[in-house]
């Protein structure tokens, strides 16, 4: 069996980490693997700052000893032996950047390297510090899919679409029944108005 951790970003929906750890694992090869895993920067004090369940504040673990261990020497059973059941990790202590971390419980687990991700989703912290909007976290009425035509743009689908269903128009079609030089040839008048016969008619009276 090994403890599963949730990593994600306070009001962010559109990111998250999945870890699986063996119950030995200090908070410090935690830390690392975060690290490495989410581009932290390695020159930052950290903390793990734990809570219980009704969000109180239990111990402060870091690279120095506040009261409850340094994070090289507690391990995560030990977190879960206290009560603990989540953390606000701090990978910047100076410009207070944090990620929550949760505690999900003891689930089957594979034999290797621990900590490992199990599960991720979005991209990592510092893309949300830069800018980057996940589609979750975006308003309802911005959630369009890029195939997916917002209604004026579904308006002007239909337009154009119902334009393409009819004739084509061409100009040489418009005077194709109204040629002068066709009216001539049909009727072979003089300048009177009078038919021309030219004598090989059989005339009638």
């Amino acid at each position: 069996m090994v403890y599963q951790y949730r990593v994600t970003l306070t009001g962010i929906k559109g990111f998250f980490r999945l870890y699986c750890m063996r119950p030995e694992t200090t908070l410090y090869t935690f830390h690392k693997q975060m690290r490495a895993d989410m581009e932290f920067a390695q020159d930052q004090l950290i903390l793990f700052k734990a809570l219980d369940a009704a969000g109180n504040v239990v111990a402060r673990y870091g690279q120095f000893d506040l009261g409850s261990g340094t994070v090289d020497t507690v391990t995560v059973a030990q977190t879960v032996k206290l009560g603990v059941v989540s953390f606000v990790y701090f990978y910047d202590v100076t410009n207070r950047k944090s990620v929550n971390i949760t505690f999900e419980g003891e689930v089957e687990g594979v034999a290797g390297i621990s900590p490992y991700i199990l599960e991720t989703k979005g991209p990592n912290p510092i893309d949300f510090e830069n800018g980057y909007v996940a589609y979750e976290d975006l308003p309802n009425e911005q959630r369009h899919l890029p195939a997916e035509p917002d209604e004026e743009d579904d308006k002007a689908h239909k337009m154009r679409k119902k334009a393409s269903l009819l004739p084509e128009f061409d100009p040489e079609d418009e005077d194709e029944d109204d040629d002068p030089e066709d009216e001539e040839e049909e009727y072979d008048d003089d300048e009177d108005g009078k038919e021309i016969f030219d004598g090989s008619e059989e005339l009638s009276l």
